[in-house]
């Protein structure tokens, strides 16, 4: 429970739905719906002054906590987005968006992000027919993610079928749920990209 209240104080905080805590996020018990405010002791009459510092950092922020990586891991993605030749926000964003977990979130597998790199972490997909076990794994154009079989029968899984039907799957990805598999036919591009975040901001703050 205190994990939920602390994911839950994060998005408060961001003033968005950041999509870490799953179907809650659509529910009426969702803290973001109930208290649409920053946590803290003065409440729904708390005034914060934002600098341009302060909003750098606040992007910076939420783009960690969507995808859920620590400030050393996004740090790397940065430092590796500005040795490539070209936009720097499109090759950050496009190296987030091709994180295995991420996939396997966007395919519809999981509800979340994190239950996404708790099913990677234990081993429950293949890619390209070998076991990948590792949720930083940049799935390439034409890869194929696929539940493994001894894994269909789980709890996780028995309404992937419908809930696939339901989400919306990016187009640079293609789901076959009977097939229990996803592809990722091409890289994200253009519109692809569109996040909660701007990604020119946290290159500002790092920019420093």
């Amino acid at each position: 429970m205190a994990k939920i209240v602390l994911k839950e104080k994060h998005e408060r905080r961001e003033g968005m739905h950041l999509h870490i805590k799953g179907d809650r996020c659509s529910s009426p018990k969702c803290a973001l719906t109930r208290r649409n405010y920053p946590p803290g002791v003065h409440g729904p009459n708390s005034r914060s002054r934002s600098t341009p510092y302060g909003q750098q950092f606040r992007e910076k922020q939420r783009a960690k906590l969507t995808y859920g990586l620590l400030e050393r891991q996004f740090r790397k993605y940065f430092d590796k987005a500005t040795q490539a030749h070209g936009d720097t926000s499109i090759f950050l964003i496009r190296a987030l968006e091709t994180r295995l977990d991420n996939v396997v979130f966007r395919m519809g597998f999981a509800t979340s992000r994190r239950q996404a790199r708790q099913m990677v972490n234990h081993g429950h997909f293949k890619v390209n027919g070998k076991a990948v076990n590792i949720p930083s794994y940049a799935v390439r154009a034409g890869e194929t993610v696929t539940l493994k079989e001894n894994r269909r029968a789980s709890p996780l899984y028995v309404q992937f079928t419908a809930r696939a039907g339901k989400t919306t799957i990016p187009p640079w990805l293609m789901v076959t749920p009977d097939a229990f598999e996803g592809k990722m036919v091409a890289a994200p591009e253009g519109d692809d990209l569109h996040t909660a975040f701007d990604p020119k901001l946290i290159i500002e703050f790092y920019s420093r």
